[in-house]
This record gives structure tokens, C-alpha cells and sequence, in this order.
């Protein structure tokens, strides 16, 4: 399937001045530019809803109209995390696609943007884990972090233990071996954390032998926020990771893209196999 920007063609005369190649380039990441404007202006909007706590959905009552039902084993919850300076607002499309496939058990945790280290964040995540799956009488969940919450998320999973508890661990736009955009932005500890050679992307880089976790990490061509571009691939030799290559989309449209929500949903649902492989994937 062919991940596009959304808005029509509008500049056809740009084909004669450009280069066919070039021409095709500019006006991909022209539209990218203009869709990842419009899920900024959209998400800005949207972002006090997602400063209010999330209320946790009641537990479904069993039936009783004595009608005998084979045992169903339900999906695990799904958790999902959002990025740096941001909140569970950023899901909104991206729960909805999961409910309306079945996917229930949806809950988001908000971390504050005060939150200076990816540890204490991550020891947060586990603590939230460890309250849904008393909650919900499930062993495991699934993970589905953006950005800097996939980091989080794996540092819980492959450092922490967490990985007795996660089963799948999405991530979208997430900078695995470090990301050096934003030099400025190294003011805050966080994002030097986010740098390549930190402690933290050491910590990550060590052996993790017997990581349960399954790992799914997106990637986008277009995504202004990793450099270089691959950070957002995971590449370990103890873990089961498999890399999605997206085309043509941004950073903020990965966890509200379409055909990204497609095959997010296919990753939660398929059985974990039993080989370890990386790359293969593809969404373009």
C-alpha cells in the first residue's frame, strides 16, 4: 500500500520547471510538509483534551443469558505513549482505529514534560503496567510509543524487566541509536539523553539475551526529527525487531496516519514468530 500526503496536486506547472526526479521529490515533500502543518494546527487543538486524566474503562460484564460460549482469550491491553512535550491527545485517531478493530483495552499514560530522565520515566511506565494488569487480569500488554515514548518504552522492556510484562512493543519515529537534531534543544536533559553515545543509547546498545519482547519499529523517509533517518531502525542482536519503512509522511503523521494505523494492528495481532529477523518490512 502506498503511504501519501492527503492534498491534491494543486502545483502541476512545478513538473515542467523540475526535473522529473527531482520534480517528484519536492512535491512529495511538499505535500508531507503541508500534511505534517495540518496534524500540527489539528493536534494543537486537541492538546488540552489530552491534560485531563483518563478514566479507566469499566471491566465488560459477563453474559448471562446461559447461553454456553467457547473461552475467547481477549487481546492484551494496549498502552500508548506519547512523545516529548506532548500528551495522550496525539492517539485520538489511532484509538479509535484499534476500537473499531476490536482493540477494547486502550490506555494512555501522560508523562510530565518536566520529566528529565528516561529512566525515572520508564520506571513510571512499568509501575502503570503493573496496575493494567492487575486491573484488567491480563499477564501482558502490548506498546504503541511515538518518539521519545518508544525509547522509554524499550528502556522499560529491555532494561527493566519489562519485558516479562510487554509483549509487542510498537514504535513510531522513535531515535533507537540517537538522534542529532535540534542541537539547541540539548538544554534540556531529556533530549541530551536522546544523543548519540549517551548513557542511555549505551545502555541500549548493551546484550539483552532473552528479551521477550517483540519489537516493531516505523520509520519514515520524510522524518524531519531523526537524524540520520535510520536512528528510527532498530538494530540489535538479541532482540526480535523487524523495521516498517514509511514513505512519503512525517514525524507527527505516524500515529495518525491510516495506513500506518493499518498495519499497526496487523503487528498487534500477528502471533509472535519464532525467528528473530530485521528490516523486511515495508509501508510505501
Amino acid at each position: 500500500m502506498k503511504v501519501t500526503g492527503v492534498l491534491p496536486l494543486f502545483f502541476p506547472s512545478c513538473r515542467r520547471l523540475w526535473p522529473g526526479r527531482l520534480a517528484g521529490l519536492s512535491l512529495t515533500l511538499l505535500r508531507a510538509t503541508a500534511l505534517e502543518a495540518a496534524i500540527l494546527a489539528g493536534h494543537l487543538l486537541l492538546y488540552p483534551t489530552g491534560l485531563i486524566r483518563e478514566r479507566h474503562p469499566a471491566a465488560l460484564p459477563a453474559p448471562g443469558d446461559g447461553t454456553a460460549r467457547l473461552p475467547v482469550r481477549p487481546a492484551p491491553p494496549v498502552v500508548l505513549l506519547h512523545g516529548f512535550i506532548d500528551n495522550r491527545s496525539v492517539f485520538v485517531l489511532l484509538r479509535r482505529a484499534l476500537a473499531q478493530h476490536g482493540r477494547h483495552r486502550v490506555e494512555s499514560l501522560n508523562y510530565s514534560p518536566l520529566t528529565c530522565d528516561i529512566r525515572t520515566a520508564a520506571e513510571l511506565l512499568g509501575r502503570h503496567v503493573e496496575e493494567i494488569c492487575a486491573r484488567t487480569g491480563s499477564a501482558r500488554v502490548d506498546i504503541v510509543g511515538h518518539s521519545l515514548g518508544g525509547l522509554i518504552a524499550r528502556y522499560y522492556a529491555q532494561c527493566l524487566g519489562g519485558d516479562l510484562r510487554v509483549r509487542t512493543l510498537v514504535t513510531l519515529g522513535t531515535p533507537h541509536s540517537g538522534t542529532r537534531v535540534a542541537p539547541l534543544a540539548d538544554a534540556h536533559p531529556i533530549v541530551r539523553q536522546m544523543r548519540p553515545g549517551s548513557a542511555v543509547i549505551e545502555e541500549l546498545a548493551r546484550p539483552a539475551p532473552g528479551c521477550r519482547t517483540r519489537f516493531v519499529s516505523f520509520w519514515s523517509d520524510l522524518d524531519s526529527l531523526m537524524d540520520p533517518l535510520e536512528t528510527a531502525c532498530l538494530d540489535h542482536p538479541d532482540l526480535d525487531a523487524h523495521n516498517v519503512r514509511v514513505s512519503g509522511i512525517g514525524h507527527l503523521a505516524l500515529p495518525v496516519h491510516p495506513a500506518v494505523a493499518a498495519v499497526i494492528r496487523e503487528a498487534l495481532d500477528a502471533p509472535h514468530p519464532g525467528d528473530r529477523s530485521t528490516g523486511g518490512l515495508t509501508v510505501a
